[in-house]
């Protein structure tokens, strides 16, 4: 089978597959028009978010057997109608569960001892001890928004503090040892963190709102390394300003039309965005979540993998 490769990745990923008797081949800058003329004579695709597979491009690629996503999300691929194509869906939310679960911590312990702020006030010459006194985690409830694969990952590093660790999902049982499953209301009861894991679909989209953070019974840190549309950043910034939200970390924004994306919207500057770039308890990282040296090597290695087990 004849693979085209859409986004640089790992080498592994095209050594692997040419082991496996694939015929690879690579195009990391035509146009997303020159690619549909020719994907005809694909029988799979590899690719990141470089741009979204459509209807439209899903029928032109009359040959179509596989997409590889090199990612966790599916949100770039209209993945219904591609089922109805009978193309197999292979993306890898396990090749980088880890590395997000370490920088939603990362974040999280920056946040609470405001290692950001304080950072920036020594580079100025400026030592304020008692202004930057922080926060311990322990004796805190840590409440996590998707129970998945980097849900469970980051549940599973948050096992070395005393926390009270409780989940919440659409799905029903997805609790275990590491955190307890709970409905909405006890996690919006008990919470004094919360960390989001969800997918981008039409249930998360907007999903931290005004109307979400007013039910928090606590004030709480927000922790957001899932997809930037999950957050209304204009009602978060209301958040921080009126206390309710303590301080936010966010390696996703909003503004992302797909991910990784920057200048076309940083260049507009939106007014929320203003906020967040000068608030001292907000810790802002560029999409870079799962984006480790190991995490690349595992996402592709699992993308193999499962084209490995499905077509050989």
């Amino acid at each position: 089978m004849k693979v085209l490769h859409l986004d640089t990745n790992h080498q592994l990923l095209i050594e692997e597959l040419s082991a496996l008797g694939f015929e690879n081949h690579e195009d990391y800058t035509s146009s997303k028009k020159e690619i549909q003329k020719k994907i005809k004579n694909y029988d799979g695709i590899v690719i990141r978010s470089r741009f979204p597979i459509d209807t439209e491009f899903l029928d032109a690629a009359t040959n179509l057997k596989f997409i590889g996503r090199v990612g966790a999300g599916m949100e770039n691929i209209d993945v219904s109608y591609a089922k109805q194509k009978n193309v197999f869906l292979a993306n890898a939310p396990e090749g980088n569960r880890n590395a997000v679960a370490e920088h939603s911590l990362g974040m999280l312990l920056s946040l609470m001892n405001q290692m950001y702020k304080a950072h920036r006030e020594v580079r100025k010459g400026k030592w304020d001890r008692e202004g930057n006194r922080g926060t311990e985690l322990d004796g805190k409830t840590v409440g996590i928004i998707g129970y998945g694969n980097t849900g469970k990952a980051f549940a599973k590093k948050l096992q070395g503090f005393d926390v009270e660790i409780i989940c919440y999902d659409i799905i029903g049982g997805v609790g275990d040892d590491n955190a307890r499953q709970v409905g909405i209301l006890e996690l919006q009861q008990k919470a004094d963190v919360i960390s989001l894991h969800v997918p981008q679909t039409e249930l998360t989209i907007g999903m931290v709102n005004t109307e979400f953070i007013n039910a928090f019974q606590n004030p709480f840190w927000l922790l957001n390394t899932a997809r930037g549309k999950c957050v209304i950043t204009a009602d978060l910034v209301e958040g921080l300003k009126s206390g309710k939200i303590v301080g936010a970390g966010l390696d996703v924004l909003e503004y992302e039309k797909k991910s990784f994306d920057f200048e076309d919207w940083f260049a507009n500057k939106p007014k929320p965005f203003k906020y967040l770039r000068k608030a001292s308890n907000v810790l802002l990282t560029p999409h870079v979540a799962g984006w480790t040296i190991e995490s690349k090597e595992k996402l592709a290695q699992t993308i193999v993998d499962k084209i490995k087990a499905e077509f050989c």
